[in-house]
């Protein structure tokens, strides 16, 4: 009876460690996601700021690295996942280990595990992405609900954040106690 509980206890430990795996990320094949993967495109911004799919704006603020703007197609696609539109617009994020894609810790690698963040009245820091940022240097993350509006806070994180047609998704890497909106 003992050794039938270990084995037991043993095979549910073994379980729950596969879903903890670091191997390539699932996924998801419903017919929506395949769709909108499949149809998403990224193509240069145009001049005139019309985009007819779902426009990207990643400002990386003190970081000093160039800005990027970018504009995705979504063909049919009447809803896309806003870490498709990103990553089809070549930006990498890069989650935290408590609260997975739901937090930005990272874009396109920075700021680097061994870049040291510098905010004034703050001890210089770097960015483990053990959990949430800190509070004076972080990844916001914005959306235009329609080519006219205003940058709002997204009310979601990127990991479940869905974005349609006509809309824009930004990050900006913040810092201090201003909080710019994407490309300002």
């Amino acid at each position: 009876m003992k050794l039938t509980a270990l084995a037991t206890l043993i095979l549910v430990g073994a379980l729950a460690l596969s879903g903890c795996t670091t191997g390539a990320p699932e996924t998801d094949t419903t017919p929506a996601a395949s769709s909108a993967t499949a149809t998403a495109s990224a193509t240069a911004a145009p001049a005139d700021g019309a985009c007819a799919g779902v426009s990207v704006v990643v400002d990386f603020g003190a970081l000093d690295a160039p800005e990027i703007r970018d504009c995705v197609a979504t063909a049919t696609a009447e809803t896309i996942a806003a870490s498709t539109v990103l990553e089809t617009a070549g930006v990498a994020t890069e989650g935290t280990a408590e609260w997975g894609d739901q937090v930005v810790c990272r874009v396109s690698g920075r700021p680097a595990a061994d870049e040291t963040i510098d905010v004034a009245g703050e001890t210089p820091f770097t960015e483990s992405c053990a959990s949430m940022p800190a509070a004076a240097a972080y990844w916001a993350l914005w959306v235009k609900p329609t080519a006219d509006a205003e940058w709002e806070y997204a009310e979601e994180g990127l990991g479940s954040l869905e974005l349609e047609p006509g809309q824009s998704v930004g990050l900006v890497f913040t810092t201090g106690t201003e909080t710019p909106t994407p490309g300002s």
